[in-house]
């Protein structure tokens, strides 16, 4: 019998991540297998994946030409150090990410996680600033309702206070805007009219604090784990101008967003603003290896880079497994496969049936908000007694149904696969509706 379906005499000693441990173990959803849209239970039942795994299994489940390429790494180059060592891989798919970024963002750093990718452009832009005599810009700009991650830095400048309450205050010197989230703005799809002016939050922190003491200014595109919140018209394009006024750095948190989830290889792409920084994961190797990077501009490459002697270490930063062979070939597989199935004009191609499927929902009194844009979806249900009970409660009934998707506390957050087929998108919607009328 496969490793992966043997049934462990006993789930007690591992502690699971952002699970409810205890009601988990007493019910357990054991994932056994899974091909194209569909994962396999412990139990033998068929789920249909419409959350990609974690937003990252963007391209379907079970690859071969991925599983090839991870197998012929592991064969030939198991690992090497990338502390003054390399191997030629990450060269090629730095090539190729740097070819699909926007702007001149043509400079990569890997990391293993889009949690050490936000911490990695933190420290990138605090080097930045330092090397270029402005060492005092140490304050981090981040967002009420964002994600960034569970490392310190990515804690500390998000804004999902059950992530940070029993954590301590993470970083001094970080500040929060408000979210984007308005009255007005409930069951819209796609970009909001109003509340571009939320951008003007970044201004006031610069009258406050000071620009000279303001490093950089972190926000999601689309704030994806709290809820898919979509930014307002225009306010993205106003974070630019005045991070341009008072030279902060923009770093756009693109872990969920990027290679396709919006229609664009990019949410930048989409919105029409350039960052100064993007980090990505997830999809980067279609969840096969854990895998994440950070994209710079030309500008705060060559600025760290040059500010030191030519046989000196030039940033002070980096993991053991940064850009790892067989990640490396995972991704460079993926990539592969976007390309020749043109998986980015594809989910373009299905964003309105979704986003369509998406808005039919609004007729059940149980649901009090939906929002969406690309394949990017997440529709609030009331709560019950406490937050969060409805949702889990829901998660457990769409699993027994057949349907996998995202719970955030009361919000179901919906990403299929870019796969994804018309017939996939109704079997999505018809399961949830099924639940969710019985609420």
């Amino acid at each position: 019998m496969s490793t992966l379906k043997k049934i462990p005499n006993s789930l007690e000693q591992h502690w699971m991540p952002f699970t409810a441990n205890r009601h988990f173990k007493a019910n357990p959803r054991l994932i056994v297998g899974a091909k194209g849209m569909y994962y396999t239970t412990h139990k033998g039942d068929t789920v249909l994946d419409g959350s990609s795994g974690l937003f990252c299994v963007a391209a379907g489940h079970g690859r071969r030409e991925i599983a090839d390429a991870v197998y012929e790494a592991l064969t030939e180059l198991d690992y090497a150090p990338p502390f003054q060592f390399g191997h030629p891989v990450t060269f090629e798919l730095s090539r190729r990410i740097a070819a699909l970024t926007p702007g001149d963002l043509n400079y990569v750093f890997y990391t293993n996680s889009g949690s050490e990718s936000v911490d990695t452009a933190l420290k990138i832009a605090l080097a930045y600033q330092r090397v270029r005599g402005e060492g005092q810009r140490t304050r981090l700009v981040g967002r009420e309702r964002s994600y960034h991650g569970v490392n310190f830095g990515g804690m500390s400048v998000a804004g999902m206070v059950n992530n940070k309450k029993a954590f301590g205050l993470g970083l001094p010197g970080v500040v929060h805007m408000r979210h984007t989230m308005l009255p007005e703005h409930k069951f819209t799809l796609g970009q909001p009219e109003t509340g571009a002016e939320l951008a003007d939050d970044l201004q006031r922190m610069v009258d406050l604090h000071g620009a000279d003491s303001i490093a950089a200014c972190i926000v999601e595109p689309i704030a994806g784990s709290t809820g898919v919140l979509v930014p307002p018209k225009g306010y993205l394009e106003r974070l630019r101008k005045i991070c341009d006024q008072h030279h902060i750095l923009l770093i756009f948190d693109e872990v969920i967003t990027a290679f396709g989830r919006t229609g664009k290889q990019f949410a930048s792409d989409s919105f029409g603003v350039v960052p100064d920084m993007i980090t990505m994961a997830k999809a980067l190797t279609n969840g096969v290896v854990p895998m994440g990077a950070v994209a710079v501009s030309d500008n705060i490459y060559n600025t760290i880079t040059n500010a030191a002697p030519e046989t000196a270490v030039e940033l002070f930063h980096g993991y053991t497994y940064s850009g790892c062979p067989v990640a490396a070939v995972a991704a460079l597989a993926t990539r592969d496969i976007f390309e020749k199935e043109q998986l980015v004009e594809r989910a373009a191609k299905m964003a309105p049936k979704f986003l369509e499927g998406l808005s039919s929902f609004k007729d059940l009194a149980i649901v009090t908000d939906i929002r969406g844009y690309g394949l990017l979806g997440g529709i609030d249900l009331a709560p019950m007694e406490a937050p969060g009970l409805r949702g889990l409660a829901v998660m457990q009934q769409l699993y027994d149904a057949g349907l996998m998707v995202k719970l955030t506390g009361d919000s179901v957050l919906i990403s299929p696969p870019l796969v994804s087929e018309e017939q996939h998108l109704d079997e999505i919607f018809t399961k949830l509706r099924d639940v969710l009328k019985t609420h």
